[in-house]
């Protein structure tokens, strides 16, 4: 399954792309200037149900943490899944996808239950993506909250967040305005902003999930592809700003929780600095201490506050 490249559930691990139906040809973004306080922009094409950009959480995480004080993400959806209107290298239902599912989480460390595909699968990635966009359009740092929630559902939880039930409980827990959600996602508002998240891709030679460009008020360009080690991100921001400077922040469990409420062991490992071997059984200790609560799937754990909902 690893060896087909075109189909668009099936991530190449050696590549770390999840791949679209397409073929794109690259070619270059039409810059804009920004402003000063934000020096670099990055635009990030992702997917709720891409696998591989679930697999870079912990590295996006982390350069929050550090350069958040002077980047900006742009998150935009490209429509990973469209329909299962295809058959590509053998892959034509939903449960051809399971087994990759859990090997990809074995690669990334990070916990996926790919019995999704074979429970409650989903006919298109395109419903979550609608609806994420809805939610850019109230905060976009809510959002950014929405689409966590609705990869933890769909990775952890094997929940088909197509359903406007799982969608309606992700809004309320970033903490949007659900009836205004509900209307951006059903009206053309959202889907049009969607439809230019799409076009835009295309424009840009996205070939697949995770893509990131980094941009500068220079015009300078340059794109990391897949999912790659934190120091590849790193040095395309530092390329672009070499002046940056990296934010010291609290590795402390307490201070971490705060500002990210649930986190995989991977995940608190590279925010922490301690190392992988160290940190489950750290955050099982919190768990025996009742100073945090796990949520366990047959491929890996997720720990989070007992005062969030999970």
């Amino acid at each position: 399954m690893l060896e087909d490249k075109n189909n668009p559930l099936i991530c190449d691990i050696e590549t770390g792309l999840c791949n679209t139906e397409e073929n794109h040809t690259e070619s270059h973004l039409q810059h804009t200037a920004l402003p000063e306080e934000n020096p670099l922009k990055l635009i990030y094409y992702t997917d709720p149900i891409c696998s591989s950009c679930w697999g870079i959480e912990p590295q996006l995480r982390k350069l929050k943490l550090t350069y958040g004080h002077g980047i900006e993400i742009d998150y935009r959806m490209g429509g990973l899944l469209p329909n299962w209107s295809y058959n590509s290298g053998g892959i034509s239902k939903p449960s051809d996808v399971a087994s990759h599912w859990d090997e990809v989480s074995l690669h990334y460390d990070m916990p996926i239950n790919g019995d999704l595909w074979l429970e409650d699968p989903l006919s298109s990635s395109f419903p979550p993506s609608v609806a994420f966009k809805a939610a850019q359009i109230q905060d976009k740092n809510k959002a950014i909250l929405f689409l966590r929630r609705l990869r933890e559902m769909v990775f952890l939880k094997k929940m088909n967040i197509t359903k406007w039930s799982h969608l309606h409980d992700a809004a309320e827990n970033a903490g949007l305005n659900v009836d205004q959600l509900k209307t951006d996602f059903e009206s053309n508002t959202a889907n049009n902003l969607f439809q230019e998240d799409l076009k835009l891709g295309s424009q840009l030679g996205v070939r697949g999930f995770p893509t990131v460009f980094f941009i500068n008020n220079n015009q300078v360009e340059t794109a990391v592809y897949g999912a790659r080690p934190y120091a590849n991100y790193e040095a395309a921001i530092l390329k672009l700003n070499p002046n940056i400077k990296a934010k010291e922040y609290s590795r402390s469990w307490e201070a971490l929780f705060h500002i990210y409420p649930t986190l995989t062991a991977k995940e608190y490992a590279i925010l922490s600095g301690i190392s992988r071997q160290e940190s489950e059984p750290f955050l099982n200790a919190l768990v025996a201490s009742n100073q945090l609560k796990t949520f366990d799937t047959k491929n890996g754990s997720i720990w989070y506050l007992p005062n969030v909902a999970f």
